[in-house]
């Protein structure tokens, strides 16, 4: 019989009250994107006090700056996000209930999206306040990791996004008829890899730990876009190994192309994660070459 790891009794709710008729429910995911983004805001502030780190002994801002920058990257994510999900992976949808783009308590966020909505709302901030665009942009990267390190846990606590059915003995057996929907794969239950935990493990620990190695004993911030450059170099490189594990959207899947994927010729081919994930590991490898050129 397969080893395969039965699903914790967890539940997508942290906490639910009930006010006035209405049911206001606190739920990990949300906790996931508060805990990200003010550990990051937190790490930010901490490298624009220590000036050693910074080219020339001088952050890029002020801590001040850092509290408004915090403002527009949250705008940045949600609308970025949300949009991002709209146009990459459910277009027909929306173009059909266009009135469903606004309800973000459905679920439904693109993490490219939302990084696109950032680096828009980064080059609009910095040029308000005439600073340094890839001094700025190195600090945001070092401050992505946990956010993606929370926010994939809670996609796992949320048995959402899982991974491609598998015998592997870490294998999860997920809940819903939708985990449990495997054509061809003849175990029972149907396990399948945790992808939540290895994005997790990949894009937010690893990850991490490599940029504040890099920042805080080798001085990569003292070289503008260097930092930021392999951030989006890891993240790329990350997400594109993942996706092998990861089950494909439902939309993409059809009995001709079982594995969801967008561009496939005699059943070879990549995931929508995976072409999305091209641009940045060209743009990262492009970042750190500018940035060692110019110095």
């Amino acid at each position: 019989m397969q080893a395969v790891i039965p699903f914790p009794d967890l539940s997508s709710e942290i906490l639910s009250i009930n006010l006035f008729g209405f049911e206001l429910a606190l739920r990990w995911y949300a906790l996931a994107y508060i805990a990200g983004i003010l550990l990051g805001w937190r790490l930010v502030l901490r490298l624009v006090k220590t000036d050693r780190l910074w080219p020339g002994g001088r952050a890029p801002m002020t801590p001040d700056q850092v509290e408004e920058l915090l403002t527009w990257v949250i705008l940045g994510i949600i609308l970025g996000g949300r949009l991002g999900f709209v146009l990459f992976y459910r277009p027909g949808h929306y173009l059909q209930n266009p009135a469903d783009i606004v309800k973000l308590w459905e679920g439904g966020m693109a993490f490219h999206g939302g990084l696109l909505g950032v680096m828009l709302a980064l080059i609009l901030f910095c040029r308000k306040h005439r600073i340094a665009l890839l001094s700025t942009a190195d600090a945001l990267a070092m401050a992505t990791p946990p956010g993606l390190l929370f926010g994939r846990i809670a996609n796992f606590i949320n048995a959402e996004l899982w991974g491609r059915p598998s015998d592997v003995p870490w294998a999860v057996v997920f809940p819903g008829e939708m985990a449990q929907y495997c054509p061809g794969w003849d175990q029972v239950p149907c396990a399948r890899h945790p992808s939540q935990l290895y994005e997790a493990g990949l894009e937010g620990l690893l990850l991490g730990a490599v940029l504040l190695f890099l920042v805080y004993r080798r001085g990569w911030l003292r070289v503008p876009g260097q930092t930021v450059g392999l951030f989006f170099l890891g993240y790329g490189l990350a997400r594109f190994v993942v996706e092998y594990f990861r089950q494909a959207d439902p939309q993409f899947i059809t009995p001709e192309n079982p594995l969801g994927l967008v561009l496939h010729w005699h059943g070879y081919g990549i995931s929508m994660g995976q072409l999305l994930s091209l641009p940045m590991v060209a743009l990262g490898l492009g970042l750190i070459a500018l940035a060692r050129k110019r110095a």
